[in-house]
């Protein structure tokens, strides 16, 4: 398979502050989005410090390897993280999300409410669960789907890479597809932007005019997060 990307982010209308980090590398098909947390010279430094890791790998001889050599280098940055806290007696963590693709299979993994998408014949399917407050309220049934997006806990993330010294990532491989559209964002986008909304850029434009129609789509209605989004599309070979 061959596979082409593009990426965006901005800080968005309210925040001084950009804490998101993106990895953009079709070269060794690693991609990632990682939402800092922890304020100014915390949050930043903790979502760099995962996409500079994960931009050091080197494309492997399978999928399987290339997973383990990314988990390897997000726990290594957990423990950086979790090092640097104790020094400077704050929160400095990060969510991530990432995406590796080798011959004809992808395999992500998570930690935190960056979200992975695909759209494949025109249908739009949230690949990743969020590790949020709500996320466990909506498998619990004590909130609908549509109310979840709007709730006030909707900013309570369950796992995040630098908040506990065990670290354990979400997983997941699936079958690559010619014409599948992959995305992965910042929880900027979801906050905003609504499913059918994605999916609808998605279908409409090639891949630099869709990143800059999902970030304004984001910034007109709001901003209040920076956002940022990853969008890949595999190419028949």
């Amino acid at each position: 398979m061959r596979w082409q990307s593009v990426s965006a982010t901005h800080v968005g209308l309210v925040r001084k502050v950009n804490e998101d980090a993106v990895l953009d590398r079709p070269d060794i098909g690693a991609w990632a989005v990682a939402d800092g947390m922890g304020g100014h010279a915390a949050g930043d430094l903790a979502s760099q410090m995962l996409v500079e890791a994960l931009g050091r790998l080197r494309v492997p001889p399978d999928l399987s390897t290339f997973v383990e050599f990314a988990e390897h280098n997000i726990l290594a940055v957990n423990e950086r993280l979790l090092e640097l806290s104790r020094f400077r007696h704050q929160v400095i963590g990060s969510t991530i999300v990432t995406l590796l693709m080798r011959d004809r299979h992808c395999a992500f993994l998570w930690a935190g409410d960056s979200r992975l998408y695909r759209l494949r014949d025109g249908g739009l399917e949230q690949m990743t669960t969020d590790h949020s407050q709500v996320e466990q309220y909506v498998q619990q049934g004590l909130l609908s789907r549509a109310d979840a997006q709007f709730h006030p806990d909707n900013n309570l993330i369950t796992r995040a890479v630098g908040a506990t010294q065990t670290l354990f990532l979400d997983c997941d491989v699936a079958a690559l597809q010619p014409g599948d559209r992959y995305v992965l964002t910042s929880d900027g986008l979801d906050k905003h932007v609504m499913h059918d909304e994605i999916a609808d850029g998605l279908r409409r434009f090639e891949l630099p005019r869709c990143a800059r129609h999902l970030i304004n789509l984001a910034l007109e209605a709001g901003g209040t997060d920076n956002v940022s989004v990853c969008l890949i599309e595999v190419l028949d070979d």
